[in-house]
Parts: C-alpha cells; sequence; structure tokens
C-alpha cells in the first residue's frame, strides 16, 4: 500500500512541472459538458487503457467526474503490473486539468487508498467522497461509486477479494476470445457481461443494487443518481428517480456524458468509435468532387493531396 501511495504522490506532483506534449494537448473546444468514466482498474491486465484514451480524445469536456476504481490496489497489491499505457491515461487526466477541466475523484473499494485524501487536491484533481451534481437543466444527482451498497463488499470482504480474482481469470479468457475474434474480423464481445446477464443470481444482484441506490437517492429529495462499482452501464427510470451507471473500462468500455441542453447519454465506445470513422470516411469522400474533365493525372494529384 505504501508503493500505491507512493506513486499516487509522485504522478499527481508531475501536473505542476510543465512537459513537452503531444499535439493531444492543444487547447480544444469542448465537444461535451461532462464526462464520467469509472471502473478502468488500472493496474490490471483487463484495463482497456488504449480505448479510453482515444475515449478521451473524442470527447474534450468541461468537467471529468473518475466516479472510483479508477486504480485497482486490490490487484496490485498481489503483483505490480502497470505498463505505459495506464501512466499514459494518468498523465491525460493530468493534461486535462493544465487545459482548464474541472476533474473531481470519488474512490471507490478497489482505490479506497484514495480515501485518506479526502478533502485535498493532487494536482488539481479534487478527491471527494460524493458529489452533488446539478446538470444544465437544474436537475440534481447524487455522484457515488456504490461499494457502500454492495452487501459483500460491506460484509465479508474475504468473499469480494474472492470474487475479483475470479472475475480477473474470466476477463483473462476475454482477452484471448477478443484477440480471436479480431483475427477473424469480429467486433468486440464481452465474455463476462454476456455470463451476468445469464445468471440468475448476477442479474437479481444488479437489480437490487440499482433499487437500493435510487431509494437512497429519493430519500434525499435529489433527481438522480450517476454511479459504478457493478460493472452493469444503463440508464433508467426507477420510480421517479433517474439511475445512472456509467459501466466500465475492462469490459463494457462506457461512459457518460452531460450534453450543453442537459441531456445526459450513455456512450458505448466501441459502437461509438465506428460511427466516428465511419462519419470521417464519409465527409473525405464528400470532398473528392473531381471535374469530370480533368486529366487522369491531375484527379490522382489532387485526390492524393486531398487525403493527406
Amino acid at each position: 500500500m505504501n508503493k500505491l501511495n507512493g506513486y499516487f504522490y509522485a504522478n499527481t506532483l508531475k501536473a505542476s512541472i510543465p512537459d513537452n506534449e503531444d499535439s493531444s494537448a492543444i487547447i480544444t473546444k469542448p465537444r461535451v459538458r461532462t464526462v464520467f468514466i469509472s471502473d478502468i482498474h488500472l493496474g490490471t491486465p483487463g484495463c482497456q487503457a488504449q480505448a479510453l484514451l482515444e475515449f478521451l480524445r473524442a470527447y474534450p469536456s468541461e468537467q471529468l467526474y473518475l466516479v472510483g476504481d479508477i486504480i485497482d490496489g486490490w490487484q496490485l497489491r498481489q503483483g505490480w503490473y502497470w505498463p505505459q499505457a495506464h501512466n499514459d491515461v494518468i498523465q491525460k487526466l493530468l493534461r486535462r486539468v493544465r487545459k482548464g477541466c474541472k476533474v473531481v475523484y470519488v474512490p471507490g473499494n478497489h482505490d479506497e487508498f484514495a480515501r485518506q485524501f479526502l478533502g485535498h487536491s493532487f494536482g488539481g484533481i479534487e478527491v471527494v467522497e460524493e458529489v452533488i451534481y446539478q446538470t444544465v437543466d437544474g436537475r440534481k444527482f447524487w455522484i457515488i461509486h456504490g461499494d457502500y451498497f454492495d452487501g459483500v463488499v460491506q460484509c465479508a470482504k474475504w468473499l469480494a477479494y474472492v470474487g475479483d480474482n475470479l472475475y480477473e481469470l474470466t476477463l483473462k479468457l476475454n482477452r484471448y476470445l477478443n484477440s480471436l475474434r479480431a483475427r477473424l474480423g469480429m467486433p468486440y464481445w464481452s465474455l463476462s457481461r454476456y455470463l451476468k446477464h445469464k445468471v440468475k443470481t448476477a442479474v437479481s444482484y444488479v437489480t437490487s443494487f440499482e433499487q437500493a441506490v435510487a431509494t437512497e437517492a429519493r430519500r434525499r429529495g435529489l433527481d438522480g443518481v450517476i454511479c459504478g462499482h457493478i460493472h452493469h452501464p444503463e440508464i433508467r427510470d426507477i420510480n421517479g428517480i433517474t439511475y445512472c451507471n456509467d459501466g466500465d473500462w475492462v469490459e463494457s468500455l462506457s461512459a457518460l456524458i452531460e450534453h450543453f441542453d442537459g441531456r445526459i447519454e450513455l456512450v458505448h465506445w466501441p459502437q461509438c468509435q465506428l460511427e466516428l470513422e465511419n462519419q470521417s470516411s464519409t465527409s473525405v469522400d464528400d470532398t473528392l468532387v473531381i471535374p469530370d474533365n480533368m486529366p487522369a493525372t491531375a484527379k490522382v494529384k489532387e485526390k492524393d493531396e486531398v487525403l493527406a
């Protein structure tokens, strides 16, 4: 745990030291008002860090909320795993702060070591236990990770550790499976997510969690809740409360965004990325308007210049 704390301090300290930033550091007009992400699980092989970096580049925002389990202290205690891509994610978050984005960090159970820093700010990232967030249209949402509503985590932590290791095994199988699917030209597919939807007890657990969180949000007189923890992205109405779960970045690859008109949308990055790529290719094709009477050699030259 001391190693985790040292790493936390070392990386946040770099935020105040200018570096030679890449082209992604160029100030970009925010595409959305706020981005909510959780359950990144940096420090584990299952973390889809590269996909997250691509998502963050595609969605610059005025505010960014990290809703827990950003770093997986449980797995790092068993063995240190920290590739360059995970370091890039930390640096990307710190660069967001330097570029004027408000970044708020709500620790979860896997990064519970960060809860000892509640009320502090590291590299401009505020560390808080929970937040009341107000959308543009005036709705108030309770932002929490959600582990306090997990009976296994709170009452039988040893069982949570066992379950976490079994989950990591499933994710390992998932990586091999998707490596094969990629070679066959097939899209990403989550084995663990499929199993959770098929196992009746898992479905019951998810439903109970959602009901409990929504009930507490109603008791507090709020309009909705934004959380993570269960790796089950969803937006739905539960007895008048807008329940929002931003999913995760190990299997679902999802996030919540608030648009400038107050709409909250659930983004599934693999599908969204394909749509953005299709839009990009279409816009390039639309620019290739070449007169019919132009010589063939000139047509080839003009097309190359446009694509460049």
